[in-house]
């Protein structure tokens, strides 16, 4: 007995226990559902639904005439849900129904896959239920147009199952044209897998603006790391703002054809070209071209805003601190001692060997003497060289230009504070060394000059628009009324004029027979090449000035790096070409459209006119009007018809030497003829006559040589 109620007792402890852990988990169930229900509930739909960020459309930078720099593209992503209740109604008649049509327009537009492909593939979707089969990727707008008008397709998405996902993609419509400064935009996937973009440029400086406000939509889950959008559910994302650039994409063009050949021709490492507009500081061209590993050149870093020691074109700022302290005039004598003197245990040399001694301070600047330069600072400001140094702060030589670029270098104006600040300092300043100024600030004081001593903020963009509205206009900004007195500024004008057009000049015969003057200074600067010192004899050339000298509207620098033991480096033979075939072409273009001869009348006058072309074509042309006229052509095949004392004259033009002929006044037609005949290279710009042509009638012309020529 004793045996039987131990064992009847351990039964009934074990029911118990069983009794007890039945109801608490009966308990724990009602809890979690009463209770805890809708918690558990929504952590269920976050597994299978999610919340997915909208991309704005990115806003679109422009230049200053209205052509697109940078811009958003969509492209579409299409997909198919098999599940859709169209396609499942009635055992799946529509979709049997359609699938032949619909397989024969995707093979007929895309040409990629047959038809009996294109239905294999689609009933195969079908058979598997897929709820996001995926049919395309990237196809663009225009086919996206055209697709939404096939079977199925074009019906509503629950009944045809048509699915897009849209993805936008940055495109620079003129390639790499001022590539770097525009900027780029990229996406990639950080080490995470998640969405990053890296932009620079002004699509950085400005990203806040033109990325705009990304919108949401809810997505579900499908299976792992597929996630379908669902209908209704999105909060549509607020396109982003528009910028309008300073930049000109006709100059751009120019600054980098000029840059690219000398840097081809030379097998340079490097060089940069920026045309700001003199009166009010805007950038109108910036080019930054860089050589490959292949030998090619693109624009890779802004070389632009980074700073190295300027060389030469820094005397500008010490010939104007000894003008405006007036400690010289330009009349004053300064003795070269033959281009070589010593100072503080080092030698100064003058780039070239000129064996002159006893100079005027203009001649000096002219000859660009680092023995001239450096004699004048030891003599006047070794006392208190703090009272030099005021004058580039002055000039704002210490501090970035503010163009709104990031990774814009901070430039190095020594004192004697300074720890490597020596004996030589203040001398090697004076031409140019132991400074670190990047391009844009070297342009910006020599802007100053040629805008009457007034220095403008260097700036890139004009306007902010929403929807081609502008919300915010950018005005030119002035950072110092006064860099210098009128009377200084109209000697520096005469010294930069010298340089260009007076025989002692650096630049003389680069400018000799110009139509136009231009005001400038050279520049050649030895560069070190990390360890190895000055070994590899790597210069730097320069030129910087203004054009037209008498009354400026451009400024422009090129600065380019040269090769170890280039055989030419000389700053008027590197970067000065680069400078006036800036200056020709944008003179021609823009400047000098009022004084090009035989412009077309634009008066209606009938007894006042000028036209050009095939003679043949012009006598036939009188000869239908039953016209007289004084025929003087000879045996030429060209020439022009004016009025001369109310009667037509016919005038020949010989065409077939190797100097430039007069095209203005013809058609297209002709002009092209006859330039190409030479084997030159032909840009027109405009319809209508040729107004203006680049090559003035009677230079000599090269093959390959490249004529600009404007129609009215």
């Amino acid at each position: 007995m004793e045996v039987k109620k131990d064992i009847l007792w351990r039964v009934y402890l074990c029911f118990l226990g069983i009794v007890l852990f039945a109801v608490l988990i009966f308990g724990r169930a009602v809890y979690i559902q009463q209770v805890q229900g809708d918690q558990w509930i929504e952590m269920a739909k976050e597994q299978q639904q999610k919340l997915e960020t909208i991309e704005a459309e990115r806003g679109t930078i422009f230049s200053d005439e209205g052509s697109m720099l940078s811009t958003s593209i969509p492209y579409f992503d299409v997909h198919i849900d098999f599940m859709a209740d169209g396609l499942r109604a009635k055992g799946g008649k529509l979709f049997k129904e359609k699938v032949d049509s619909l397989a024969q327009s995707l093979s007929a537009f895309f040409k990629d896959h047959t038809a009996a492909e294109y239905k294999k593939q689609l009933q195969t979707g079908y058979n598997k239920k897929s709820r996001y089969f995926q049919l395309k990727k990237n196809i663009s707008f225009r086919q996206y147009q055209v697709i939404r008008s096939f079977p199925l397709f074009k019906m509503d998405p629950n009944k045809g199952g048509f699915i897009t996902v849209t993805n936008n993609k940055r495109l620079t419509p003129f390639g790499l044209l001022a590539n770097r400064t525009i900027g780029l935009s990229r996406e990639y996937e950080d080490s995470n897998r998640k969405k990053m973009i890296s932009n620079v440029g002004l699509e950085l400086t400005y990203d806040s603006i033109l990325r705009g406000q990304g919108g949401t939509r809810l997505v579900q889950k499908l299976s792992p790391g597929i996630y379908v959008p669902v209908e209704g559910t999105e909060i549509e994302p607020e396109s982003g703002k528009d910028i309008i650039t300073t930049l000109n994409v006709n100059i751009q063009d120019i600054a980098e054809n000029a840059l690219l050949k000398m840097l081809t021709e030379n097998e340079c490492t490097y060089g940069t070209c920026i045309v700001m507009e003199v009166k009010t500081g805007k950038i109108k061209a910036i080019a930054n071209l860089g050589r490959q590993d292949d030998g090619s050149y693109r624009e890779d870093l802004n070389y632009a805003i980074q700073r190295s020691e300027p060389g030469s074109t820094f005397k500008l700022a010490t010939i104007m601190a000894l003008l405006e302290d007036k400690y010289v005039n330009l009349n004053s004598h300064v003795n070269l001692e033959g281009g070589k003197w010593k100072v503080g245990g080092r030698t100064v040399y003058d780039s070239e060997a000129h064996g002159l001694y006893e100079v005027t301070v203009k001649q000096a600047f002219e000859h660009s003497s680092n023995v001239g330069m450096a004699k004048m600072a030891i003599n006047y400001y070794s006392k208190d060289p703090l009272q030099y140094i005021d004058h580039l702060r002055k000039l704002h030589l210490n501090q970035p230009s503010g163009i709104g670029l990031a990774g814009e270098s901070t430039p190095t104006i020594k004192t004697p504070k300074s720890r490597s600040w020596s004996a030589t300092t203040l001398p090697w300043m004076s031409f140019g060394y132991e400074v670190l100024v990047s391009p844009l600030q070297t342009l910006m004081m020599y802007n100053a000059v040629a805008n009457d001593g007034k220095m403008m903020k260097p700036y890139l963009v004009s306007a902010i628009q929403q929807n081609q509205i502008a919300i915010r206009n950018f005005e030119p900004e002035v950072l110092n009324e006064e860099v210098a007195s009128m009377s200084t500024i109209k000697l520096l004008k005469e010294c930069l004029e010298g340089v260009c057009h007076e025989a002692d000049g650096t630049a003389f015969s680069l400018f000799k027979g110009s139509s136009y003057k231009v005001a400038g200074k050279t520049g050649t600067a030895l560069m070190a090449n990390g360890n190895k010192g000055y070994a590899d004899h790597i210069y730097q050339s320069s030129f910087a000035g203004y054009f037209p000298a008498n009354d400026p509207v451009y400024s422009c620098i090129v600065v380019i790096r040269n090769k170890p033991f280039a055989k030419k480096f000389y700053g008027a033979a590197v970067a000065g070409p680069v400078f006036k075939e800036v200056a020709d072409k944008l003179y021609a273009l823009h400047i000098n459209k009022a004084e090009a001869p035989y412009q077309i009348v634009s008066k209606k006058d009938s007894s006042t006119y000028l036209y050009a072309g095939a003679i043949s074509d012009i006598k036939t042309v009188l000869g239908v009007m039953n016209w007289k006229y004084a025929d003087s052509t000879g045996a030429d095949d060209y020439g022009r018809i004016y009025a001369n004392n109310g009667l037509p004259v016919v005038r020949g033009q010989e065409t077939d030497t190797k100097k430039m002929p007069d095209v203005r006044g013809m058609g297209l037609k002709d002009a092209l003829y006859v330039l190409e005949n030479k084997q030159v290279k032909v840009v027109a710009k405009g319809r209508g006559r040729v107004k203006i042509q680049s090559i003035e009638p009677g230079s000599i012309l090269t093959p390959k040589q490249e004529v600009l020529i404007e129609l009215n």
